[in-house]
């Protein structure tokens, strides 16, 4: 169980970077989130991991997104902010930064060579309760910013 304690950093524990984001669609008038799940799991996350050498965060994330989600048509919005926690092991502290990407893109093909994802898209106000409770925090805290910027660039694009 993601309690508290998850969200505790103990002294001397390592720190790690990771990225990763929001992918949104428009169909219909309606913001689709992408959310994916592991090897058939039932719990939902946010497509995320580690910056390698010599990737900027953004690239990360996209890089991320494309491996775990299987989404490569992706457009760059905005930052959303940085979360932090315990990663799985509970041995590193990690700080994700998350970011705001746009998607004509509905079908995707998760590329991770380790683990096999699922690609689910939701309804933003309809979405499953998340596993990470800071991702559930980061889109709620958003949600208003990610409804205007999401319509705005659409919009701009039938323009």
């Amino acid at each position: 169980m993601i309690d508290e304690s998850w969200y505790q950093k103990p002294l001397a524990v390592p720190e790690e970077t990771s990225a990763g984001g929001v992918v949104a669609r428009l169909e219909n008038k309606q913001i689709y989130i992408a959310l994916v799940r592991e090897n058939r799991g039932v719990e939902y996350v946010l497509p995320k991991g580690h910056v390698e050498a010599n990737e900027s965060l953004e690239q990360a994330a996209h890089r991320e997104i494309e491996e775990e989600a299987g989404l490569a048509n992706l457009q760059l919005i905005a930052a959303l902010g940085v979360r932090e926690r315990l990663n799985f092991s509970k041995r590193r502290w990690k700080k994700t930064h998350y970011f705001l990407f746009t998607t004509n893109q509905i079908e995707g093909s998760p590329t991770d060579p380790y683990i096999e994802y699922e690609l689910h898209w939701f309804p933003l106000e309809q979405l499953p309760l998340l596993f990470w409770p800071e991702q559930q925090e980061l889109i709620e805290t958003n949600c208003t910013l990610i409804v205007e910027l999401v319509d705005n660039y659409f919009r701009n694009l039938s323009k």
